[in-house]
């Protein structure tokens, strides 16, 4: 049975939310939570299931292609509703490198963080010129990123990425801010309007926080791939 213990936010009654931190190309541990999820549920029915998987799927881990192709397909384990998948910063710099591939300041920077590793997975050489990646990746996976929604409210609970702009009204955040920020975000103590989960700033375990809920722990160097569980007042944690 998942340990659960006190939350910072609530939910509405028959609803949970399960939320995935930083994948970056690490398919079996995607699918071992998937896995784990469905076995929590089988445990534990409820009335309406949410996943969410808050972005970066792709770059440094051994296979980006899979892990978008799989999430992709909406995968649902047994006993989800809906699949959430928001757009992370790495999905952000490939789609920057793929539109301009002109701009060598655009495909440096995406190669840099990642994705080399990344198009490798697409079966693209290392001596293939930017203008030639976009050919080499499939159109439905190219399609989905660029659908991706920023964020996703629920309840008392913001998903997003990286974070929110202390401050400023959540229907106000900027793009760059739910994609990049780490300060003033992470020492911000101030109650953002709703407590904010999200990845982007890897840490060897979860943080827990009055207004946040930090849950990347690193899978692609080394750490577990985690997966928030949200209920009522109470949550815990699933991790592969």
């Amino acid at each position: 049975m998942l340990d659960l213990s006190p939350a910072p936010a609530t939910l509405a009654p028959d609803l949970r939310v399960y939320a995935i931190g930083d994948i970056h190309g690490c398919l079996d541990r995607l699918q071992a939570l998937h896995a784990a999820i469905a076995a929590d549920l089988a445990e534990r029915p409820v009335a309406h299931a949410v996943l969410i998987h808050l972005g970066d799927l792709i770059d440094r881990g051994p296979d980006s292609a899979g892990v978008v192709a799989f999430v992709a397909q909406a995968p649902k384990p047994a006993g989800i509703a809906e699949t959430v998948t928001l757009l992370g910063n790495h999905e952000a710099l490939m789609l920057a490198a793929l539109d301009a591939p002109e701009k060598d300041d655009a495909a440096r920077l995406w190669v840099a963080n990642g994705g080399a590793d990344a198009l490798l997975s697409w079966g693209v050489p290392r001596q293939t010129e930017p203008k030639d990646w976009r050919s080499c990746i499939p159109p439905e996976h190219l399609a989905f990123l660029r659908d991706r929604p920023l964020s996703r409210r629920i309840d008392g609970y913001l998903f997003v990425h990286a974070g929110v702009r202390p401050g400023v009204p959540l229907e106000q955040q900027e793009a760059h801010d739910l994609l990049w920020i780490r300060e003033p975000f992470l020492s911000s103590k101030a109650d953002h309007g709703a407590v904010v989960v999200h990845g982007h700033t890897p840490r060897p375990k979860p943080e827990l926080r009055p207004n946040r809920i930090g849950i990347d722990t690193g899978a692609v160097m080394g750490g577990s791939l985690t997966c928030l569980v949200l209920e009522a007042d109470r949550l815990g944690f699933l991790s592969a």
